[in-house]
């Protein structure tokens, strides 16, 4: 219906190609090795264990954190894959937002509950590009017998978080593993992330509480140790900012450092100028989008803003409040965007472990001296 005089008038003219993804097919090609980086291996983590123990005996003697890609994924799958396996594991619960139907952690899934164990699927089918697939093997895990959950209609469930339930002598203990990253080898061995392994007995009744908010079980108010958006992140990260402007004003040098992918929730990035306004340090690691503006007079002066851009996607959050000398590190899925605290299901764990702390300290202190990713 259109005239031909005006039949031009929707034709666009750009310069390059239209699709880039097409570009993906010249990087397979096997001609092109001398342009591809040198292929990375990750390190199969030591002292993970002591000789000839399992892994879950290792998490009960402390909390132990992998950081991927440099630290291999495989004891992430190992958790889910050797539960499968345990005849006293009683009940496996974990979210997927983004694998793949021949995912190793979804077949441990599939043979958990053939072998008659509470299995519980949290599958998000909003999880962008990956709509369709996990609908095909969401159907798979529910004919072999899990309880498939599809999360909320006005939601998305952007958590990571996996328990293991096993019967230990006369109890039973819960195993938790909580990440910043999806439950997806591949994309671990691209994206930088975190994943922390504990049995801590509050973090894991939280973690229990979490599973039945999901589906559907309980309405939850408020959590021991988790901060848990739509729930209590928001509240919890105001708590926090401000308690640092307290300790400030009483001298008692406030401090944070704060790490994330992107930053844009502008009620945050009021509480942060506010912080800076009462003279707070504030340093910000931000890979992605930044909406708050550093070093703005009478605003902003004490705020110092830079990111990384390397070889492998920085998608790790860290998030540090220095509490008056008694710092307080926090983990996990929630970035600061308006979207996150509101609008999805996150989960922030504390790292409460010494020797997790310390790791995270002196990862955010090589950040901190990049001069060469850095911007």
């Amino acid at each position: 219906g259109v005239g031909r005089e005006h039949a031009y008038d929707e034709i666009y003219k750009i310069p390059g190609p239209l699709d880039l993804t097409g570009l993906m097919a010249l990087y397979d090609l096997p001609e092109c090795d001398r342009l591809r980086d040198i292929p990375f291996t990750p390190r199969v983590a030591t002292g993970l264990r002591r000789h000839g123990e399992s892994l879950l005996a290792a998490i009960s003697r402390r909390d132990i954190l992998l950081h991927h890609p440099y630290d291999d994924f495989s004891p992430v799958v190992d958790f889910v894959v050797n539960a499968a396996k345990d005849p006293d594991v009683l009940a496996i619960k974990q979210t997927l937002y983004r694998t793949s139907g021949d995912s190793p952690i979804v077949k441990a899934l599939t043979d958990a509950a053939e072998a008659g164990k509470q299995v519980t699927a949290l599958v998000e089918l909003q999880a962008r590009f990956d709509e369709e697939a996990n609908v095909g093997w969401a159907r798979q895990l529910e004919q072999s017998g899990v309880h498939v959950v599809y999360g909320f209609l006005d939601m998305k469930t952007h958590c990571k978080v996996s328990m293991v339930v096993r019967q230990e002598d006369d109890s039973v203990r819960r195993y938790v593993h909580l990440g910043t990253g999806n439950y997806n080898a591949v994309t671990a061995r691209m994206y930088e992330d975190l994943g922390m392994f504990t049995c801590d007995d509050d973090i894991a009744a939280d973690v229990s509480d979490l599973f039945n908010y999901l589906t559907g079980y309980s309405a939850i108010e408020d959590f021991r140790r988790l901060l848990v958006a739509p729930i209590s992140l928001r509240r919890r990260l105001h708590e926090m900012i401000r308690r640092e402007v307290e300790h400030q004003q009483a001298g008692r040098k406030g401090h944070m450092v704060l790490k994330c992918n992107s930053l844009v929730d502008d009620q945050l990035i009021r509480e942060l100028y506010e912080a800076s306004r009462a003279g707070v340090p504030i340093r910000l690691n931000v890979r992605g989008l930044c909406c708050l503006r550093p070093g703005v007079p009478g605003l902003s002066e004490t705020i110092q803003v830079f990111g990384v851009i390397g070889r492998f996607l920085e998608h790790s959050r860290i998030y540090r409040f220095e509490n008056g000398g008694e710092p307080e590190l926090f983990t996990g899925s929630a970035d600061w965007m308006k979207r996150n605290p509101d609008r999805r299901v996150e989960t922030i764990a504390p790292v409460l472990d010494p020797g997790v702390q310390r790791e995270l300290e002196g990862m955010l202190e090589v950040y901190d001296r990049d001069n060469a990713s850095a911007w």
